[in-house]
C-alpha cells in the first residue's frame, strides 16, 4: 500500500480539528478516523466535544461513539481495529484522514505499541478495588517495589499509567520495563501528519467560549446521568470530573465551571507539548 497515505490533523482542543477534518475528507471524497479516546464513548457527547449530526453526515467517521463507558477498551485494541479498518479503506480509497488529540493513540496509529498481554477482568478488578480503597499510594508504593526501573521514569501521579504497569507486572511475572521495547513498527502507509495551532491568547478564549457553549448546550445534565459511574476510567475526563466535585457539594456551580475551562486550557497545553516531541509533525497555524 506504498502509494496510499493517512493525513492525520492533530492538535489541542478547541483549535478546530473537526471542521478542518471534514473539509479535507470532502476534499478527497474520502473518510475520517477519529483517534480522540473520550469521543469513542457514545454517552459522552456534549463534554467531549462529539461531532454534531451535521458534522458526521457531512463525511463518514468511524470510531465516534462505538463504544459504552462499560466497555473495556485500551490504546492496543485501538491500534489493532484502526489498521484493520485502514486496510479495508485503502482499497477504495487512496487517501484516509485521522483526527483527534489524544497523543497515545496517535501514537499507536502512527508509530505502534509494545504487544503488552491483557490482564484477566479479575485481576484488572482486584487492583481497582485497592485503588479505590487505598489511593494512588497503594499503586506507587507496588510499582515501586516490583519495578524500580519503570517506577524512576513513569507518570507516579497517574494511576491509569500505573495501574496498567501493575497488571502486566502480576500477570506475567516480568517487570515492565522489560516489556516495553519502545519498537517504531513500520506502516505499509505513508502517513502525512499536520498539527494546527494558533496563538495561546486566541486558543485560551476559543476554549472558555467553548466550555460556555457546552454548559447552555446541557453539559450539566449529561453529568448528572453520568454522576452513578463516575468512578469508571472513561469518566475521569475534563467537563465531567469538575461536575462531580459541584454534585458531591464540594465546589460552588461556577467554580465547576471556572475549573474546566482552566484544565481545559491546561490540558490544551499539555497536547501541545507533547506534539512538539516529534520532529516529523507539520505545524499549521490556522
Amino acid at each position: 500500500m506504498n502509494n496510499k497515505k493517512l493525513i492525520l490533523i492533530a492538535g489541542p482542543t478547541a483549535v478546530g480539528k473537526t471542521s478542518y477534518a471534514i473539509n479535507l475528507a470532502q476534499k478527497y471524497n474520502t473518510e475520517i478516523i477519529s483517534t480522540d479516546s473520550r469521543q469513542f464513548y457514545r454517552e459522552l457527547k456534549i463534554g467531549t466535544a462529539s461531532p454534531t449530526a451535521e458534522e458526521l453526515s457531512a463525511a463518514p467517521h468511524h470510531f465516534i461513539g462505538n463504544l459504552s463507558i462499560h466497555d473495556y477498551y485500551n490504546v492496543s485494541m485501538f491500534e489493532q481495529q484502526a489498521l484493520a479498518l485502514l486496510k479495508k479503506l485503502f482499497i477504495t480509497h487512496d487517501i484516509v484522514i485521522a483526527v483527534g488529540g489524544s497523543g497515545l493513540y496517535i501514537d499507536a496509529l502512527c508509530y505502534g505499541i509494545d504487544d503488552l498481554p491483557h490482564a484477566e477482568e479479575k485481576l484488572r478488578q482486584s487492583i481497582k478495588d485497592r485503588f479505590a480503597k487505598e489511593g494512588i499510594q497503594y499503586l506507587q508504593k507496588e510499582v515501586e517495589r516490583l519495578d524500580p526501573e519503570y517506577y524512576a521514569i513513569a507518570d507516579i501521579h497517574n494511576h491509569k499509567r500505573l495501574q496498567r504497569a501493575l497488571e502486566v507486572i502480576i500477570a506475567t511475572g516480568k517487570t515492565y520495563s522489560s516489556q516495553r521495547k519502545r519498537t517504531i513498527k513500520q506502516r505499509d502507509f505513508e502517513i502525512e501528519k499536520l498539527v494546527l495551532n494558533m496563538p495561546r491568547e486566541l486558543l485560551n478564549d476559543r476554549i472558555n467560549k467553548r466550555v460556555d457553549i457546552m454548559i447552555d448546550q446541557g453539559l450539566e445534565a449529561e453529568a448528572r446521568a453520568l454522576f452513578p459511574f463516575r468512578e469508571l476510567n472513561a469518566l475521569n475526563t475534563v467537563g465531567y470530573k469538575e461536575l462531580f466535585q459541584y454534585f458531591d457539594g464540594n465546589i460552588t456551580r461556577e467554580q465547576a465551571i471556572i475549573d474546566i475551562k482552566t484544565h481545559s486550557r491546561r490540558y490544551a497545553k499539555r497536547q501541545i507539548t507533547w506534539f512538539k516531541r516529534y520532529d516529523d509533525f507539520s505545524w499549521v497555524d490556522v
